[in-house]
């Protein structure tokens, strides 16, 4: 989906000068990045620090579809999911790299623009773009971003180290990107099998649909733990639903959970479009994805300061692993948690 009146064709340009014009705006902001784009490697100082790195790959049709979907809004996203990785780790992002693969149906502007979101992204969570790669596609627009981050040793949060008898906590709110997803879909599919269709009408579900388009790398979360002294035990991203990646945690740490329905948080506009779609809205959050919140264990004794977190919601408790992984509805009844959980 490209905004931009003007066409340059990607040849005009050639690998090399393609390269020049995306990253010549580049400011770095970190004493740690000591070179960044411009040769064959970044060198990177952190000194005590310890280094994360993760990469994501995302491949148009497949992770995202241009038909209702802004180039701007997919480069922000393409960054913020790698964050959020770093964030599962209790650590601060620092550097991306960015290689795409682009077949010749995209512009010039086209690439300005998802580049566009890329540096927006950036500037929003500090930190620098220090390199890539750029080559051909024959279908479509394939998008890698590698992030490199800095974390204290005592502060490493993984996943295999939640213990039994812990609280079970989440940050904001679940189901919302996969409705938001739903919403687009259903959209489409009367855009697109419709000769005259009308314009599709998104009001009031703006935030939903802000979820599955923009996410947010929950950086403030981990800010918040930190500065109330808490260091969750363990900790992951919700980016395969809160079933699959509770059940991760679990299987790593060898323990079992209860989770509770009635303390899931959902949103208003979550709950609505399931109820227009006629589908479940804790089946959402449980198996939607795509939320970036943080999902973490604590030990029992830190109820009360948690609690005092307004974004923060205790969802449950760990159990012994020979309890298994259930979740608890609101009229008591108990079900096993799979990772494409329904109700």
């Amino acid at each position: 989906m490209e905004e931009n009146n003007t066409y340059t064709e990607l040849s005009a340009l050639g690998e090399f000068a393609l390269i020049e014009h995306l990253t010549k705006d580049i400011q770095l902001k970190n004493a740690s990045t000591l070179k960044g784009v411009g040769d064959d490697a970044a060198l990177l100082n952190y000194g005590s620090k310890k280094i994360l790195v993760s990469t994501d790959l995302l491949i148009q049709d497949i992770h995202f579809d241009l038909v209702y979907t802004p180039l701007t809004h997919l480069g922000y996203k393409a960054v913020a999911v790698n964050v959020s990785d770093i964030c599962a780790m209790n650590g601060a992002a620092k550097q991306i790299t960015v290689s795409i693969a682009v077949s010749n149906h995209f512009s010039v502007e086209g690439l300005d623009e998802l580049y566009a979101g890329i540096y927006l992204a950036c500037e929003q969570y500090g930190i620098d773009l220090i390199g890539g790669d750029t080559c051909s596609s024959k279908s479509g627009l394939y998008i890698s971003v590698t992030v490199l981050g800095e974390v204290d040793e005592k502060s490493i949060t993984y996943r295999h180290t939640a213990k039994e008898n812990q609280l079970i906590c989440v940050s904001g709110n679940l189901g919302a990107a996969y409705m938001g997803l739903q919403l687009l879909e259903r959209e489409k599919r009367v855009f697109t099998g419709q000769k005259d269709a009308p314009q599709p009408d998104f009001a009031g579900y703006e935030y939903i649909l802000e979820r599955q388009l923009r996410p947010e790398a929950r950086v403030g979360v981990v800010e918040l733990l930190r500065g109330k002294n808490l260091t969750p035990t363990a900790m992951i991203d919700v980016s395969d639903g809160l079933s699959s990646d509770i059940l991760q945690v679990c299987k790593a740490s060898k323990i079992g959970c209860n989770l509770y329905e009635d303390k899931i948080p959902i949103d208003y506009q979550t709950f609505k479009m399931a109820e227009e779609l006629n589908m479940n809205a804790t089946v959402c959050a449980l198996s939607g994805g795509e939320d970036y919140e943080l999902l973490f264990t604590l030990p029992i004794d830190k109820h009360e300061l948690i609690a005092t977190c307004e974004d923060i919601k205790i969802i449950g408790h760990t159990t012994q692993a020979s309890e298994g992984c259930h979740l608890i509805t609101g009229d008591g009844n108990s079900f096993e948690l799979k990772a494409d959980s329904n109700l």
